[in-house]
């Protein structure tokens, strides 16, 4: 293994209007691995037009994609998780390059992202610093919790500087259709740990996660965009999965 060396891997699902962009701003990595989904559009032929390693393997929830990922790599000392809707910076990637050859007992970095949502650069609600763990020293780290990702770190995190580009959602459209699929993956961890909600959820849980993004993460800094943001994510994290969890699944809820 060379400790010094770094594999780019990203995730991938019918990516194809994504890729391209996507992988030419990973050409600095050692190694670009494109971990598919088994996509029905063009992703891995274009992939594989740009030099990347692609494998397939069924997506069960975004941890153990991951993970999936993380063991199939042996030969570099560093692996860079990147989404196909995202984009390094040169900055960033210059940024990379000199923490990996540092001699420290860092496991893993945290990279801030500048979310664009809908063409608009926003920076409340949650969406900036927006920090994820995505640079990680090879068998140091592990992610756990099937929707929202939590990296496990064997040893101390670092923090970057530079931040990765994320073009989160081009238009509602597209941004109903990735908070569906989201949601019903939240409604299967709220499942698992167990949550039975009382109908008086359907009106707190909404009201709160309203408040925490609007308020308490500063929604209301982008205007307008940042309250119809905020009143959507509303509904797909406080509103519908409890109510999917109340009138779905009657055998777990209590009246």
């Amino acid at each position: 293994m060379n400790l010094k060396s770094l594999i780019a891997i990203v995730l991938t699902l019918n990516e194809q209007r994504y890729i391209a962009r996507c992988l030419e701003s990973l050409t600095w990595a050692d190694q670009v691995l494109v971990f598919d989904s088994f996509s029905a559009d063009e992703t891995p032929a274009i992939a594989e037009q740009y030099g990347a390693r692609v494998i397939q393997h069924r997506f069960e929830n975004y941890a153990q994609q991951r993970n999936a990922a993380l063991a199939t790599i042996s030969e570099a000392g560093w692996t860079l998780f990147v989404d196909a809707d995202e984009c390094v910076t040169p900055e960033l990637a210059g940024e990379v390059r000199r923490v990996i050859q540092a001699d420290n007992r860092i496991a893993g970095y945290y990279v801030p992202r500048h979310n664009y949502i809908f063409g608009r650069l926003t920076l409340g609600a949650g969406y900036y610093p927006d920090y994820q763990m995505r640079l990680l020293r090879v068998g140091l780290a592990h992610y756990a919790r099937p929707v929202e990702e939590v990296a496990i770190l064997d040893g101390p995190a670092g923090y970057l500087e530079n931040v990765l580009i994320h073009y989160n959602y081009d238009t509602v459209a597209h941004f109903h259709a990735k908070q569906r699929a989201r949601a019903a993956l939240e409604v299967e961890a709220l499942r698992q740990k167990g949550i039975s909600p009382r109908v008086h959820h359907i009106f707190s849980q909404p009201l709160r996660h309203f408040w925490w993004r609007f308020v308490t993460l500063g929604g209301y800094r982008d205007g307008l965009h940042g309250l119809r943001l905020c009143l959507l994510l509303s509904y797909y994290y406080g509103f519908f999965p409890y109510v999917s969890l109340l009138f779905f699944e009657p055998r777990r809820a209590q009246s």
